[in-house]
């Protein structure tokens, strides 16, 4: 979908985290710059990406810090509803290449597969019943997101894809995502945080595996 071979493709990766998926762009791509406002996460995301094509710096969705017409991909994944949508499309529209796409996916986990996830989500709301869950990538911006990409000036050829997967996962690997889910830590704060996690790690201690049913949803666009 890219006017060039993936080899040739700089990239992007815009809410980076702890590089998750930065590292499975930059496994294909030329170069990655993954961009992350928050600095504990841009810390344990360099210590992981050690070894891989990718380099770190501060910036957000409105302000990346990246030249103009400087990439030919634009990723945000798992982070897209943190942006304002304007603002983060006029950003992207700049620092991408003619033809560049920006693409926004979601992998949310269904915990309805797993009586485990199922127990341990409600102890997220048995320390915070206030907790909003804002990164499910089933609802809020998603359920417009087609059409605001179509409405907008900046962006057309706008393309959707879904798919399911059944990971196994170590307790180790099952952690290192809950680390990467910002908005449950955000809202709960250090305290309740530390106490969630407490409980994670006590209740899979002794666990060969996890097994985790995703549901990937993205959306990829053209830059005009």
């Amino acid at each position: 979908m890219l006017p060039k071979p993936a080899q040739e493709v700089e990239a992007a990766d815009v809410g980076a985290g702890t590089g998750i998926w930065t590292r499975l762009v930059a496994d294909r791509v030329r170069h990655v710059t993954a961009v992350e406002p928050n600095d504990d996460m841009r810390r344990l995301g360099i210590a992981d990406s050690a070894g891989h094509r990718i380099e770190y710096r501060v910036g957000s969705g409105e302000q990346t810090g990246l030249s103009d017409a400087s990439v030919d991909m634009v990723s945000m994944a798992s982070s897209f509803h943190w942006v304002d949508f304007e603002r983060g499309l006029a950003e992207f529209h700049r620092i991408l290449r003619p033809e560049g796409r920006f693409v926004a996916l979601w992998n949310p986990r269904l915990i309805d597969a797993n009586p485990l996830l199922v127990e341990i989500e409600a102890e997220i709301t048995r320390l915070a019943p206030e907790v909003k869950r804002v990164s499910s990538g089933s609802s809020g911006i998603t359920e417009t997101l087609t059409e605001r990409l179509w409405a907008s000036r900046q962006f057309d050829d706008v393309v959707y894809l879904e798919g399911r997967h059944t990971v196994d996962q170590t307790p180790e690997q099952y952690l290192g995502v809950w680390h990467s889910v910002n908005d449950v830590r955000h809202q709960l704060g250090p305290d309740r945080w530390t106490a969630f996690m407490a409980f994670v790690e006590a209740r899979i201690a002794g666990l060969d595996v996890i097994t985790t049913t995703y549901r990937t949803r993205a959306w990829s666009a053209r830059r005009r």
